[in-house]
């Protein structure tokens, strides 16, 4: 759902893409910092309990998932090694994410119940895009679904906030409503796939 402003967001960060550029540095570079920020935002606030102070944190990073695109059409340095690479560290990142969530869960407030609800939105959540890119991988078309990754992330970053400004309730809704809407996705790109394997709509891998 939210794949469609992507291309607004782009333009948006067209500048600093360009004042990056010009000062030398690679969309890879920016990629691996981006991960970092968010790794590192994830595991140290939300464990503790730092909860919007680490959605800050990790939104000011996330960015960098979008901008590292921007920079390599750009500069005309777009490559399928720089796709490999943002794919990769895009599925660390969301793991962190729910991490460190999951660690929040277990630890400080003590629940069982609802860091087992974040490792299933955590596990989902990654199989989703395993089986998008292994359908891709056969030659098959893999897009869509209830639950993008960016639907995913603006949804757990959202409910983090809120909890984090004292909402009661939201981040246990959060992660409940990824669980199953990962779900959802994962049977619907199934199906997807299932049908065109049906129909023979197969495109050499």
């Amino acid at each position: 759902m939210l794949e469609r402003f992507r291309a607004r967001w782009a333009k948006i960060l067209t500048p600093m893409a360009r004042i990056l550029l010009e000062r030398g540095v690679s969309p890879d570079v920016v990629t691996v910092v981006g991960t970092a920020g968010v790794v590192i935002g994830s595991l140290v606030c939300f464990p503790q309990g730092w909860l919007w102070q680490g959605v800050v944190v990790v939104t000011f990073f996330v960015f960098s998932d979008m901008l590292d695109g921007q920079m390599a059409k750009m500069s005309g340095k777009a490559s399928p090694w720089g796709a490999f690479l943002d794919s990769s560290l895009d599925r660390f990142g969301d793991g962190a994410v729910f991490g460190g969530l999951l660690l929040w869960f277990a630890g400080p407030q003590d629940s069982v119940l609802w860091a087992g609800v974040t490792l299933a939105a955590l596990v989902v959540g990654q199989l989703t895009s395993y089986v998008k890119a292994r359908a891709e991988s056969l030659g098959f078309t893999c897009r869509g679904g209830l639950a993008a990754r960016a639907d995913r992330l603006f949804a757990i970053l959202a409910g983090t906030l809120l909890a984090g400004l004292g909402v009661p309730y939201v981040l246990e809704i959060a992660v409940s409503a990824l669980a199953i809407a990962g779900v959802i996705t994962v049977g619907q790109r199934i199906g997807q796939v299932y049908r065109q394997s049906k129909a023979g709509d197969v495109q050499p891998a």
